[in-house]
């Protein structure tokens, strides 16, 4: 049988209302009468009725996430670092992908309209495109993450900048000093920040880089060919160091490399972009790469949509969460972790 309030309030010695306003975190009572009542809820194995709680409280407590990233490789660490957030508030988050699709982002908004959502997540897989509909005036309290992120709006995003310049440092830390960049397509802002960044760590100790950046697909494929033409019999120079700009185009470069017969990292370090780890770890040798901190994201978003709905200030805007670097072998740095 469910426990009840009721149940939990007799074993307390409390009223219903303040064995409710104890577990909510509201009301004014003794600090002691609170632990009381939450310890014996617990001893009990109260779970509070969402539904009723909802109905007095005008709250669904659920927040939609809504993305175009449909297989995942942004949206799942966010969406942990979102539920974290939200555990001990008890809120749940409802999951909608809706691709690029306008007809199918308007009914998962509509669905999530309906349901009543406190708050919604936009999140997507680059921090220049946003949703293909405008989101409608509903009074929903939203943050974008790694999307494009409105005027007036809140949003969350990697600061590529500084992960750039992170990851080309630290190769320069290892005595590398012809440090090529690989990256994806030149449309992408990320793309054109991760350039930025690898071109100013260069110029702040007085190197040059090795030649212009190399754009293309964020792919293995580019990473693959892009070793053929810049490190194959008819290059004349060869760069002793790649910052890549994902781990994809860096695990191609190096298997490039390898059937070049050009040894990572005793010939030349590499270094990648995201920690996607199943990429990073299967790579050979693993791969160093600059770390988003998507979960983090989340979580922040998280805290900021449970500020928004307490009427909290929250001021408007992009926020560039850091990024760190996870050292692995790829690099040639020593004590690195395999």
């Amino acid at each position: 049988m469910r426990i009840t309030i009721r149940e939990v309030a007799a074993k307390a010695g409390v009223s219903v209302t303040t064995a409710s306003r104890a577990l909510n975190g509201s009301g004014r009572m003794l600090p002691e009468t609170r632990e009381r009542v939450r310890a014996i809820a617990s001893e009990l194995g109260y779970r509070p009725n969402s539904i009723a709680r909802g109905l007095v409280q005008q709250r669904s407590f659920t927040f939609g996430m809504l993305t175009n990233d449909t297989y995942g490789r942004f949206t799942l660490p966010v969406a942990a670092g979102l539920s974290e957030a939200l555990l001990d508030r008890g809120v749940s988050v409802f999951l909608a992908a809706g691709k690029d699709d306008p007809d199918l982002v308007r009914l998962n908004l509509n669905a999530m309209e309906e349901k009543r959502v406190d708050g919604l997540v936009i999140a997507g897989k680059r921090i220049d495109r946003g949703l293909p509909v405008e989101l409608p005036d509903n009074g929903i309290p939203t943050v974008h993450i790694m999307a494009a992120c409105p005027e007036g709006g809140i949003g969350f995003a990697p600061d590529d900048l500084s992960g750039a310049k992170l990851a080309t440092r630290h190769l320069i830390g290892q005595g590398r000093r012809r440090i090529a960049h690989i990256t994806g397509r030149e449309t992408f802002l990320a793309a054109r920040i991760r350039a930025e960044g690898w071109q100013h760590a260069l110029h702040e100790q007085g190197l040059a880089p090795f030649g212009p950046a190399v754009f293309g697909s964020w792919s293995e494929a580019h990473g693959f060919e892009t070793a053929r033409t810049m490190f194959g019999k008819n290059a004349s120079s060869r760069p002793d160091a790649v910052f890549c700009g994902n781990d994809q185009i860096a695990r191609g470069l190096i298997d490039g490399l390898g059937a070049l017969g050009i040894r990572v990292p005793d010939d030349v370090a590499v270094v990648g972009f995201d920690n996607w780890e199943i990429f990073a770890q299967a790579t050979r040798p693993p791969l160093t790469t600059v770390d988003m901190g998507l979960t983090e994201m989340g979580r922040q978003a998280g805290l900021t949509l449970l500020d928004l709905i307490d009427g909290k200030p929250v001021e408007a805007g992009l926020r560039h969460l850091p990024t760190s670097l996870v050292v692995r072998l790829s690099c040639g740095a020593e004590g690195a972790a395999q």
